[in-house]
């Protein structure tokens, strides 16, 4: 019972694919009754032929696009994304072959969008079933595969604990080879001790292994290559998690440069096709909020003129992307004063801020003028939010990860901010604070967590207690 489903792997995939055939042939009779109103073979003869050579298609095309291999340990988002773009390639093959045939002018678009809408439904709707029963039957010890681990360190270990606690994943970890000083950390008695490499194949024989894998770090590379010629015949899936957990960077993401694989260790998500779309959003928000705040904009220069002689915006030097210096604008809260080459932060009760100052910084409309930043492309509408040169040289040294903060554009707003990690930072403790949070930023970004953010600020305000 353990392995029924693994022994009959090929039989599952056959039965899948004739049903994805079934799936697909239904989808464009139910497309053909939603738009013609009548059966496909009374349609236009070419939608039916169509029909039939795309269902083929698929069927001789979906293994190749790997739509039925093992996805457990994988989300099934990913399996939608694939799906949905193998059927689509396949309709476009299917839309060529009409056109090679001189029918492409009779197909009905609206048709096939409905056939690629319900084909994808369809598609979707049964894998999930199948997906959600191979889950259940795994939580329950079936159709699992037993694992022998390589490596201990904290990769390891991590592997280990997600392998147990996701037990619809189905991985089992039965043995493990760890260094001397890793082998204490295996609490589970149940675990079996490999203590030689050499005895890893024999082991993997002997007790029906279906995977091995392998977390030892960069740095061990003569025994990766002792272990990669030990396993030369050992015929199951072995996969390498390099131990980089440790390695505090942004990112580590695998990229092909001059034809060597690389891992980008310090690339932001924001980066590439995504920071366009960011930019693309920053610069729209900005301008429509510039324009709708001009109102605004002008009765505060009034306040802020009569408050105090001064200017009505008030500009320091900041470093941006990658550490390119601009002069950030806000409205000025303060009365003119010397900073003597020194910059000290406010704080509460401080003197140098003018009454409508106060309630400029305790609403964070001060910030409203660096829309203006964004626009001009030194800023993000989102992002760490940029300190001053002198804060900069103080906690570089004193925080290891702080620098890592300008490979963005920094923001108006952020994530340190909407959690209450602005204002004075006049410990080690609350700058570290912040900058957790703004690499926690910087490593999940996504344009939908920008919008939250967004969001966020202008219903709840910056919540932090200590903006003075």
């Amino acid at each position: 019972m353990q392995d029924l489903i693994s022994n009959n792997s090929s039989r599952m995939e056959l039965s899948m694919r004739l049903m994805d055939v079934v799936a697909l042939e239904l989808a464009g009779a139910v497309a053909s009754q939603l738009h013609f109103q009548v059966p496909l073979l009374d349609a236009e003869p070419i939608h039916a032929v169509l029909l039939h050579f795309c269902s083929a298609l698929a069927f001789l095309l979906f293994p190749q696009l790997e739509l039925y291999g093992s996805w457990r340990g994988r989300s099934l988002p990913d399996l939608f994304l694939r799906l949905a773009a193998s059927w689509a390639l396949v309709l476009m093959i299917g839309l060529f072959f009409s056109f090679m045939i001189h029918h492409v002018g009779h197909v009905s678009r609206l048709w096939l969008f409905y056939w690629y809408a319900i084909g994808v439904a369809m598609l979707m709707a049964y894998r999930s079933a199948v997906y959600f029963v191979l889950r259940y039957l795994r939580t329950k010890g079936l159709n699992s595969k037993r694992v022998v681990l390589v490596g201990y360190g904290t990769t390891g270990q991590e592997l280990h604990r997600r392998a147990h606690d996701l037990d619809w994943a189905g991985y089992d970890v039965v043995a493990v080879h760890a260094a001397p000083e890793d082998a204490c950390k295996i609490t589970d008695p149940t675990i079996v001790r490999i203590p030689d490499l050499q005895k890893i194949h024999e082991y993997v024989v002997a007790n029906h292994i279906h995977e091995i894998w392998i977390t030892l770090p960069l740095m061990e590379s003569p025994k990766l290559q002792q272990l990669q010629y030990l396993l030369r015949n050992t015929l199951v899936d072995i996969r390498w998690a390099p131990d980089i957990l440790g390695l505090q960077m942004l990112s580590n993401k695998m990229t092909n440069f001059l034809g060597f694989p690389v891992v980008d260790l310090n690339q932001p998500i924001s980066s590439g096709l995504n920071g366009i779309v960011k930019d693309i959003f920053d610069k729209v928000f900005a301008l429509v909020a510039l324009i709708l705040l001009i109102p605004l904009f002008v009765v505060l220069a009034v306040l802020i003129k009569q408050s105090s002689p001064g200017p009505i915006f008030f500009k320091q030097p900041r470093l941006g992307l990658n550490g390119k210096k601009f002069n950030v604008y806000k409205f000025r809260t303060m009365k003119v004063h010397e900073e003597h080459g020194t910059v000290t932060q406010a704080t509460k009760n401080d003197p140098r801020i003018t009454p409508i100052g106060a309630f400029l910084r305790r609403t964070s409309l001060d910030e409203l003028p660096q829309f203006i930043n964004v626009l001009l492309g030194d800023m993000s509408v989102v992002g760490p939010r940029p300190h001053a040169l002198q804060h900069n040289e103080l906690y570089k040294d004193l925080l290891e990860m702080y620098m890592l903060r300008h490979r963005v554009k920094p923001g108006i707003t952020g994530w340190a901010q909407i959690h209450g990690h602005r204002g004075e930072t006049d410990t080690v403790d609350k700058m570290a604070k912040r900058v957790q949070f703004d690499l926690h930023y910087i490593q999940n970004w996504s344009l939908w967590m920008d919008i939250r953010i967004i969001v966020w600020t202008a219903f709840k305000g910056w919540t932090g207690k200590n903006a003075y």
